[in-house]
């Protein structure tokens, strides 16, 4: 409860680690990194700030943690049918997903800013990318199309390019068409 005595808003008690993580992915998303802090997860989880510290030790293990269950919730939206080379499902919830959950992504994109100016951050970012490029490279090869290093690079950053886009201008109609148009360009390499 509040001091007004109204429910917080956040994830509730009770659901331990993973309305932490789910919570620093709010907290960032929504007020950047650098207000990343137990409190603030604390405040938008609806549990003590103690109980950050004792599941995550350090900020930084937090943010790691967190990096992770944001990839987790977010890798998978890369196809409709993961693995099936349907080329129709490739890509199809992308702009739902981004709609819906649009924090997995904010967050992502402050931790690869925060890379320009922290370079131990550079790793972590890597790992991201690395992650969306093997997803991408997997559905690509099962859609029969040669998943050369180039072509995934190129797919990936035409892909976090929309994704940004919706994310801070909020033109669905614009990213449908523009992946629609991904779509027709790799049926040709099929």
């Amino acid at each position: 409860m509040t001091n007004d005595g109204t429910a917080r808003s956040g994830r509730g008690y009770g659901k331990g680690r993973h309305a932490l993580l789910e919570a620093a992915v709010q907290v960032v998303a929504r007020r950047g990194l650098r207000n990343l802090t137990y409190r603030a997860v604390a405040e938008q989880a609806g549990v003590a700030h103690g109980l950050v510290v004792h599941h995550f030790g350090t900020r930084d293990a937090l943010l790691a943690a967190a990096l992770e269950f944001s990839l987790a919730n977010s890798v998978g939206a890369m196809s409709a049918k993961p693995g099936s080379g349907d080329m129709d499902a490739l890509f199809a919830g992308l702009v739902d997903f981004v709609g819906t959950n649009p924090d997995d992504q904010a967050f992502q994109y402050e931790l690869i800013l925060e890379a320009r100016r922290r370079p131990e951050f550079k790793q972590r970012v890597e790992r991201l990318y690395d992650a969306y490029r093997e997803e991408l490279s997997t559905e690509l090869d099962a859609a029969g199309i040669v998943p050369d290093d180039a072509l995934v690079h190129l797919v990936f950053a035409a892909l976090d390019g929309v994704v940004f886009q919706l994310l801070c201008l909020g033109d669905r109609k614009a990213a449908l068409a523009g992946i629609e148009r991904l779509r027709e360009l790799l049926r040709s390499l099929g």
